[in-house]
Parts: C-alpha cells; sequence; structure tokens
C-alpha cells in the first residue's frame, strides 16, 4: 500500500475501475435510473403547466374553463405520485444496491489483504488499513447510487430544458448556457483541491486510529511506566492535526459552494436582463418568459443538487482511490501459474544456496546457505541476536521469498508448489503467541477446523493444556479475550502447542515453544514434543539453550552464516561460539 500512497489516479480511472461493482447489480441500477428519471417528469412538466395557464390567460381566457384545470391539476397529482413512488424506490433499493457494493468491495480488500506478504504488514500500520475497510467503503454505499441518479438526472433535465428553451427563444437560450461551460471549468479546478483536502482528511484519520489502538492495545505498559501524558500528549498533536485538516477541507469546501452561488446569481442575472430586453422588443412573450423563469429555476436547482452532491461524491471518490490504492499493492508471495500441490513423504528440508534480503530496505540477513535437515531430524537454532535464526524459520512456509537459491523439501521446490499445500504440512508455535478473540475451543480448533470436540481435547492434553482449561469457569468454552489477555503467558503458550497437536504437520517449526512455561510444565511440554516429533522434521529456534540440549544436532547460526554444528556435548566440547553463548555470554534472539 505504502507504494501506491503517492500514485495519482484520475477521477476517469477511479470510475471505470469502479464500473464492474456497480454493473454487477445493472438490474437494480437500470431500474433505479428508470426511476430517476420518473421523479424529474414533474420539474419539466410544471413549467409547461404554468405557460399553459398564462399564455391562456392573457390571449384567449375562454380556453381556461373549470374542466380543464381540474384535467391539468389531475394530471400534475398523478405525476407527483409517481414521483413520490418511484423515490421511494431510490431511496431504498438504490441504497440497498449500494450496500451490496460496499459488502463486495470490503470483502475483495480482505481477500487481498489475506494474501499479502509480511512485509506489506510491517510497513503498513493497522489503524490506517482499518480505516481502508471501514470508514472510507462507508461513504460508497450513497456514492454508487447517488453518483449516476444524480449525473443522469442532470443529463435529462439540462437536454430537455435546452431543446424547451430553445423552442421558446434560441438566442437567449444560448446566452443563458455559455455561462455552464464558465461554471464546470471553474467547478473542476476547485473540486480537485476540494479532493486533496478529504484525502489528507482520511489519511490522518487513519494515523489517529492507529495512535489510539496503538495506545491501547499497550495500556498496561503506559500504566506501569505512568506515560498516560505522554500518550495523551501524542495523541493531542495527532488530533490538534486532524483539526487542522479538516478546517482546511471546510474552506475548500466553501469556496467550491461560494463559486456555484455566484454562478446561480449570474444565470438569474442574465435571465432577467436579457429576457427583459426580449420581451420590449417583443421577441418573447410574456408566458414563454414565466417558463423560461421556471426553467431556469429547474436547471440552477439541479447544478445545486450537483454541487451539494460534490461532497459526497468527492468522500466516494476518495474512498474508492484509498480502496484501489490497497488492492494495487502487490501480493509479493503467491503461487506461480503452474504450482502443483506438495507431497511430503519423508520431510527432508535443504537450503541451496540461500541468500535473503529484506525487500524493503535491503538488509542482508542470509548469504549462500547450504543447511540439510534430515527426515525426521530434531535440529535446533541457535546464536547472537540478528543471526538470522527466525528469518531462516520464516522460509520455509514462505513467508517471505528468498533472494537467491532454492529451498526444497523432498526434493520439491517450495516456490513451484501450492502455497496451501506447503503450509497445510507445516506447524508453527511462535514466540510471540497470538490468540483470536474467541474461546479456548475456536483458539485450538484452529489447526484443524474438521476437528471433533474429542479431538480437540487429546490435544489439549498432549500439550499440557487440559488441566488448566478444565479449571476454567466455562472450560473449553471459555473466552479468552482480545489476543488472549484473559490467559497467563504459560497457558497461551500451550494452546498455541495444542494447535500444532491438532494440526499433526510433517513439519515442525518451533520459535522457543516452551518459553514462557515454568519448570514442570515445560518438561512436561518437551517430553509431548518429542512425541509429537518422532517421524517428523523439527526445527526449533533456541533461546534458552537448556530446551535444545537433546537436539540431534544443534547449527551455530551467525553473520557469516553456518559458524557450528553438532551435538550439544560436540559444541561444548569444541569450547567456541556454543560454549560461550552456553556459559550465558548471549541467549537471546
Amino acid at each position: 500500500m505504502s507504494r501506491n500512497e503517492n500514485k495519482t489516479y484520475s477521477s476517469w480511472e477511479l470510475l471505470k475501475r469502479f464500473s464492474p461493482y456497480l454493473f454487477r447489480y445493472k438490474g437494480m441500477l437500470i431500474f433505479d435510473l428508470f426511476c430517476a428519471s420518473l421523479t424529474t417528469i414533474c420539474d419539466i412538466v410544471l413549467p409547461r403547466i404554468m405557460h399553459f395557464l398564462t399564455n391562456s390567460a392573457m390571449n384567449d381566457p375562454a380556453v381556461l374553463t373549470v374542466n380543464t384545470i381540474l384535467k391539468l391539476a389531475g394530471l400534475y397529482i398523478v405525476l407527483r405520485l409517481i414521483d413520490a413512488v418511484a423515490y421511494y424506490y431510490m431511496s431504498s433499493r438504490g441504497h440497498i444496491m449500494g450496500v451490496y457494493i460496499e459488502t463486495d468491495m470490503r470483502w475483495a480488500a480482505f481477500n487481498h489483504l489475506e494474501r499479502l506478504s509480511d512485509n506489506f504488514f510491517a510497513n503498513n500500520k493497522i489503524g490506517q488499513i482499518m480505516s481502508r475497510i471501514s470508514n472510507d467503503l462507508f461513504d460508497i454505499t450513497e456514492f454508487s447510487h447517488h453518483f449516476p441518479e444524480e449525473m443522469f438526472i442532470a443529463f435529462i433535465k439540462i437536454v430537455v430544458s435546452f431543446a424547451i428553451l430553445c423552442h421558446a427563444n434560441v438566442l437567449l437560450t444560448v446566452i443563458i448556457f455559455a455561462c455552464l461551460p464558465v461554471m464546470v471549468i471553474v467547478s473542476i479546478k476547485l473540486n480537485h483541491r476540494f479532493r486533496v483536502a478529504t484525502k489528507a482528511q482520511r489519511v490522518q484519520i487513519g494515523e489517529l486510529n492507529s495512535r489510539v489502538e496503538d495506545s491501547l492495545l499497550g495500556n498496561r505498559v503506559v500504566k506501569a511506566f505512568g506515560a498516560e501524558d505522554h500518550e495523551l500528549n501524542k495523541f493531542d498533536q495527532g488530533n490538534q492535526k486532524f483539526k487542522e485538516i479538516k478546517i482546511n477541507r471546510y474552506y475548500a469546501m466553501a469556496n467550491y459552494n461560494m463559486s456555484t452561488r455566484l454562478f446561480d446569481g449570474l444565470m438569474y442575472s442574465v435571465t432577467i436582463l436579457a429576457g427583459g430586453m426580449f420581451l420590449i422588443n417583443g421577441k418573447i412573450t410574456p408566458a414563454d418568459l414565466v417558463a423560461y423563469i421556471l426553467y431556469v429555476q429547474s436547471l440552477i436547482a439541479t447544478i445545486r443538487r450537483i454541487v451539494e452532491f460534490a461532497e459526497q461524491f468527492q468522500s466516494g471518490i476518495t474512498g474508492i482511490e484509498r480502496f484501489f490504492e490497497m488492492i494495487d499493492s502487490p501480493i509479493d508471495i503467491k503461487d506461480r501459474e503452474n504450482a502443483y500441490e506438495l507431497k511430503v513423504t519423508e520431510g527432508e528440508i535443504k537450503f541451496d544456496d540461500v541468500t535473503f534480503e529484506y525487500p524493503d530496505d535491503g538488509n542482508r540477513v542470509l548469504e549462500h546457505l547450504n543447511l540439510t535437515i534430515k527426515p525426521g531430524e530434531n535440529l535446533a537454532l541457535v546464536g547472537e541476536s540478528g543471526g538470522g535464526k527466525t528469518t531462516l524459520a520464516s522460509l520455509i512456509p514462505r513467508f517471505y521469498d528468498v533472494s537467491a537459491g532454492s529451498i526444497k523439501i523432498d526434493g520439491q521446490d517450495i516456490s513451484e508448489v501450492t502455497l496451501k499445500s506447503l503450509r497445510d504440512n507445516i506447524g508453527i508455535v511462535q514466540q510471540d503467541v497470538y490468540l483470536f478473540s474467541g474461546t479456548v475451543y475456536d483458539n485450538i480448533a484452529y489447526g484443524n477446523f474438521e476437528a471433533t470436540r474429542e479431538q480437540i481435547k487429546e490435544a489439549a492434553r498432549l500439550a499440557g493444556a487440559d488441566e488448566f482449561i478444565n479449571q476454567l469457569k466455562d472450560g473449553y468454552d471459555s473466552y479468552v479475550g482480545e489476543r488472549g489477555v484473559k490467559l497467563s503467558g504459560g497457558q497461551k503458550q500451550r494452546i498455541a502447542i495444542a494447535r500444532v497437536f491438532l494440526k499433526n504437520p510433517k513439519i515442525l517449526l518451533l520459535d522457543e515453544a516452551t518459553s514462557a512455561l515454568d519448570t514442570e510444565s515445560e518438561l512436561q511440554i518437551e517430553r509431548s514434543l518429542k512425541q509429537l516429533s518422532v517421524g517428523r522434521t523439527t526445527l526449533t529456534i533456541a533461546h534458552r539453550l537448556s530446551t535444545i540440549k537433546n537436539s540431534d544436532r544443534i547449527i551455530v547460526l551467525g553473520r557469516n552464516g553456518i559458524e557450528e554444528e553438532g551435538t550439544h556435548d560436540q559444541l561444548l566440547a569444541n569450547k567456541k561460539i556454543y560454549y560461550r553463548l552456553w556459559n550465558g555470554v548471549s541467549d537471546e534472539d
């Protein structure tokens, strides 16, 4: 998304790209526009009725019988009833069509977000993303049906008014309509300023949301350090900036509205001046002038509606623009055109001359790395912070793609297999455990949505979580809170491990899976993980070296790649890097 924020989208380009979402409901749209045309009939017919009455009163009063007037009044009442029914449809089904479009676009946005790589989320604030798929899309509901309605009504009224007025007096009509191009040019210029101000407001509200989210999620840290005033000051800065941006937006809107009112006055003045002169010279009848005034009034009312719609238009078009900025964010990690399903038989993982650097900053972490993890082997990665341990593990499920070289599982290049089949065969317990808002049951079931309740309980038992879960108020149906805040770190860790037991994958990636557990639980989980790893390839990222001393092989990863490898006893006997780490020089990543 950040790559596209500076890209300029024209309104025409945005409307063209938005049209497939709109035309998906073309049946509703066509009938909505038909109803819009019906609502214009009264505005078009009324001046003709007044022209007839005025002309008859002046030239042939005998025509104005009670019966004639009743017929005209009856006709107008019928037209008003038709107008009311048509407007009801526009107000109900028209808005509902907008809701359908908004729902489709929000689904498309979320679907795209789900496929973006870790690099995207590392460089974009969640608050900004939330603003784009919520607030920005709200305005599209109004925009999606009001825009075609208003444009269609304006087109009908301008064309019909021009034809009728030309019939009365061509020269006067040309003089009045000559004002419109000037009005359009000025409006476009002021409209652009309005759009820029509207987008700036949207960006800042996203920043403000990010600030609020960050502060509220970290409220315990804020309170622990007594930093309430600091957070309040930061919020106030963002809030004041939002105020200034919104004020500037209203100035831009006021300039736009002022220009349209000036042009309203200009068109009325031209009508009075030129019409009066034509009336004196006998080139127009009083009845025609009355009709002229009414049509010009209707025309100005139409233009004013478009002007009033301009704010809604800018909100909608800005929402569409920010939607496509997000949709245009490239999906870095995706299936190749001819990707096939990964078949894991043995579980061998081979790093072949792998080089990796982060795409956003070019920071090279791994360079020409060669490593083979044997089928069923329990391999541990250790090393000082920044050595690339977590990065190496992240390359296996393709959270990032290698910059050079290849990674193969049982001889199959992971870049050539489908992401789903790759990740279906990999179980991950991350260092930073994330639990979704919901129940304990829901979070364990994430490992296999088709699992039975008994299978979920068995997975919890193997992970050493069954005992504490049964002690909770509602057992497996207990609510864990946002990000699992109602559970301790050790409890969250065991639920995360239970997910992996339930998934039962061929390959395990353990990012210090027992780091948050007490000694007794740690021993229990180590026994369970040892049981689970039998016949499966396991890669453990070790921070606490005591947890991996029984690994089949230990790799010491550093700035220069693999600097040592061997068993725990072999590495201690070498008295090199691992020996220093074991004795407390560093045991963190």
